[in-house]
């Protein structure tokens, strides 16, 4: 599944540039402690998280996920969109909890 297709199928709001790299999602991963993720992370994954300081773009980039996904309606700190955008990483909100989108990614994937 593309970034594209999630963001459309999900009704996901897009936070940064809407000019991103249409990557493959291949799955999923959950976490909001940033050292843990980095280690835990694949490349590929969709990265749900309520973390939302400028950590999670440089995160991001480093565990090469495909996106970031904020759950529960968090929105990104000042800052945290530019950082992204400068990175290449392309960050999403949702109302959903990470449950919910968790499960949905799966049933797509």
């Amino acid at each position: 599944m593309k970034v594209s297709d999630l963001q459309k199928d999900l009704g996901l709001e897009v936070l940064t540039s809407k000019d991103y790299e249409d990557r493959e999602i291949t799955g999923c991963y959950i976490g909001d402690l940033l050292s843990w993720v980095m280690g835990r992370a694949k490349a590929g994954d969709a990265w749900i998280t309520i973390m939302s300081n400028v950590n999670i773009a440089a995160v991001a980039s480093l565990a090469d996920v495909a996106c970031v996904i904020l759950a529960e309606g968090v929105k990104p700190d000042a800052g945290v969109a530019e950082k992204a955008d400068s990175q290449g990483i392309i960050i999403f909100s949702s109302g959903k909890t990470s449950y919910e989108l968790a499960s949905l990614i799966s049933k797509a994937l």
